[in-house]
C-alpha cells in the first residue's frame, strides 16, 4: 500500500508532465505539504509565476478531488530555487557539474575526514555522489550518509562587457592636475586702459 507521499507524488507527476515540467521533490513538514516542480534538465532558464500558479490550481483541484491527505495540511508549491536541496539520487544525478556543498552525517565520517565538503559534483548514481574538491581531490560520498546537501550558486556580480579583468581598452589614465596659469602683467595692464 502507497504512503501518502507516494499517492501524492502518483497525483501531482501527470500534472507536471502535461505542464513539461519535472517534479523535482513531495515533503511533508509539519503541516505543509510542499511539492517541489521545476523546468527539465537542460531546460533555459527556471520556471515562471505564471506556471507556477497553473501548476498550484491544478494541483490543489486534483488533492481536493483525490483527498490522498489524511489530516490538515497547507499545499505549497514551489520551485527548488537557484540552491536546490539535494535530497534523492535523482536530485544528485540532475545536478552533475555544478558545485555543491554536503555535511554529511556523523556517523560517516572516516579517519579524518572532514565531514563538511564542498566542490563539483562529477558523478552520481543510485548511491553514491562523487565530488572534486578545490585541491584536486575526488571524494565519493554514500548518497544515504548525506546530512544536508545543496547545489551552490556564484552570485558575485558577472562584469559588464569590456570591463573585465585585463582590458585596457579606453582606460583613460589619470594625469597630474594642471598647474593655474600665472597672471601676465602686461596683459593684465591692457584691458585695464582699454
Amino acid at each position: 500500500m502507497a504512503t501518502e507521499l507516494e499517492r501524492v507524488h502518483e497525483l501531482v507527476e501527470p500534472i507536471a508532465s502535461d505542464l513539461d515540467l519535472d517534479l523535482y521533490d513531495v515533503e511533508r513538514r509539519s503541516k505543509v505539504l510542499r511539492i517541489t516542480i521545476d523546468t527539465r534538465p537542460g531546460s533555459e532558464g527556471g520556471i515562471s509565476l505564471d506556471t507556477l500558479a497553473l501548476a498550484t490550481r491544478l494541483i490543489s483541484r486534483e488533492l481536493d478531488h483525490e483527498d490522498p491527505i489524511s489530516s490538515a495540511y497547507t499545499l505549497e508549491v514551489t520551485s527548488p530555487g537557484l540552491e536546490r536541496p539535494l535530497r534523492t539520487p535523482a536530485h544528485f544525478r540532475r545536478e552533475i557539474g555544478k558545485d555543491i556543498t554536503v555535511r554529511l552525517a556523523g556517523h560517516a565520517v572516516e579517519g579524518g575526514e572532514a565531514r563538511r565538503l564542498d566542490g563539483k559534483l562529477i558523478a552520481a548514481d543510485d548511491s553514491t555522489a562523487t565530488v572534486l574538491t578545490a585541491t584536486g581531490d575526488e571524494r565519493t560520498i554514500d548518497i544515504d550518509a548525506v546530512d544536508k546537501a545543496r547545489t551552490v550558486f556564484d552570485w558575485s556580480p558577472t562584469p559588464k562587457p569590456g570591463k573585465g579583468p585585463g582590458n585596457t581598452k579606453n582606460k583613460k589614465t589619470k594625469s597630474a592636475p594642471s598647474k593655474p596659469k600665472k597672471n601676465n602683467p602686461k596683459i593684465d595692464k591692457e584691458k585695464q586702459q582699454s
